[in-house]
C-alpha cells in the first residue's frame, strides 16, 4: 500500500508497504480521506527522516480483528488514529460509525470531537449572552456555529483576513473585525481599562494558534470572564500579558481534550448532530490533495490561498 514518510523539513515521498493486520480489538480501515491538521504544520516544517503525521481518518472496514463487536467490513467508520496511508489501523473502542446522511468530506469525525468538547467548556450562563471567537479558520467557524446553536446572542469574530471574516457571518457571527478595527470598549487592557465589568466580553475563545492571537483574545475578556485557548501552540513559546489576566482575575481554560473515550464521545455527538441537522457546520473541506500534493498542501494551509478552510489527503478511491 501507498503511505506517506518524510524526507526532512518541508519534503515528503510516497512510499509501498506491507498492508498491516489487525489485532485484538483492531480494525483495518481502508482510508478515503485523512484530513490535515493545522496542528501538524509545525511538525511537517521541521520534520525529520521518517516522521509520520496524519490523525484525522475516515474511511471503510476492510477487516475486523478478533473480539471486536459492532463493526463489519464494509461498514463507513471514522474517529481516532489513522495516518496518510491506504490503509490504517484503528482500534475499535475509538472508532465510529459513519451516519449514511453524511458525505466522508463532512465526517470526519477528530476535529468535529476538538470543536464539541471545546465549546462545551465554556461558560454560557444565559442564553442570550455575547461571546467572542479571535480566529475564523475551520475550527472557529466550528466554534462560531456551536456557540450559535448553544444560544448565544451576539457572537463576534476577529481575524485579519477578510474572507475569513465573511465565512464567519455566514456560519453565525453577528459581528466581524479585523484586530486593527475592534472597537476600544470590546478590550479590557491595562492601558485602557474602562470599566472592567462591562467592557470587553464575559466568554472569549481563541482559535488562532499565534501569540498576537492569544493576546487580543486576553485583552477582549472581561474581568472575571473566561478565556478559552482552543488554539495549537506547538511552534514556541507564548509571552502574554499575564499581569492584565491577573488583575482582570479571568478564568483560562486550556480547550484541548486528552481523555481518549471522553473524546470519542465528543466523535459520536458531533456526528449525530450533523445528521440531525442541528449543527449547520458542512461543506468546509474544499480543498482536497493526492498523497503526492502533501507538501503542496501543507504549503497552502500555511498561506491559504483564496477560497481554503479544510484540507483533505485523497488516500484511496
Amino acid at each position: 500500500m501507498k503511505s506517506i514518510i518524510m524526507e526532512g523539513p518541508r519534503k515528503s515521498k510516497v512510499i509501498d508497504v506491507e498492508v498491516p493486520r489487525p489485532q485484538d480489538g483492531e480494525l483495518l480501515v481502508k482510508l478515503t480521506y485523512t484530513g490535515m491538521c493545522h496542528s501538524e504544520w509545525y511538525p511537517w516544517s521541521v520534520a525529520k527522516p521518517g516522521d509520520k503525521f496524519g490523525h484525522e481518518p475516515i474511511g471503510v472496514v476492510a477487516e475486523v480483528g478478533p473480539n471486536v463487536q459492532g463493526f463489519h467490513v464494509g461498514d463507513r467508520v471514522t474517529g481516532l488514529g489513522g495516518g496518510y496511508a491506504e490503509y490504517c489501523i484503528m482500534e475499535a473502542q475509538n472508532t465510529v460509525h459513519v451516519p449514511d446522511v453524511l458525505a466522508d468530506e463532512d465526517a470526519i469525525a477528530e476535529p468535529l470531537s476538538c470543536i464539541v468538547s471545546a465549546v462545551s467548556r465554556m461558560p454560557i450562563v444565559t442564553a442570550g449572552d455575547p461571546v467572542a471567537v479571535v480566529g475564523a479558520g475551520y475550527m472557529g467557524l466550528g466554534a462560531i456555529s456551536l456557540f450559535r446553536l448553544r444560544g448565544a446572542g451576539r457572537i463576534i469574530a476577529v481575524d485579519p483576513r477578510e474572507e475569513a471574516r465573511e465565512n464567519a457571518l455566514r456560519f453565525g457571527a453577528t459581528e466581524v473585525y479585523s484586530p486593527e478595527e475592534l472597537p476600544e470598549n470590546y478590550k479590557v487592557t491595562m492601558d485602557h481599562m474602562g470599566d472592567i465589568f462591562n467592557n470587553g466580553f464575559s466568554t472569549v475563545m481563541e482559535f488562532a494558534g499565534t501569540e498576537s492571537a492569544l493576546r487580543l483574545a486576553g485583552d477582549m475578556v472581561c474581568a472575571h470572564g473566561t478565556l478559552g485557548v482552543g488554539g495549537y501552540h506547538n511552534d514556541t513559546d507564548r509571552v502574554v500579558d499575564f499581569m492584565e489576566w491577573n488583575f482582570k482575575a479571568i478564568n483560562v481554560i486550556n480547550a484541548h481534550e486528552r481523555r481518549t473515550a471522553y473524546q470519542v464521545h465528543c466523535c459520536q455527538n458531533a456526528l449525530d448532530l450533523l445528521a440531525a441537522g442541528l449543527w449547520q457546520f458542512k461543506g468546509l473541506a474544499n480543498n482536497i490533495y493526492t498523497m503526492e500534493e502533501f507538501d503542496q498542501a501543507n504549503a497552502d494551509m500555511e498561506n491559504k490561498p483564496k477560497g481554503f478552510i479544510k484540507a483533505l489527503v485523497r488516500c484511496s478511491i
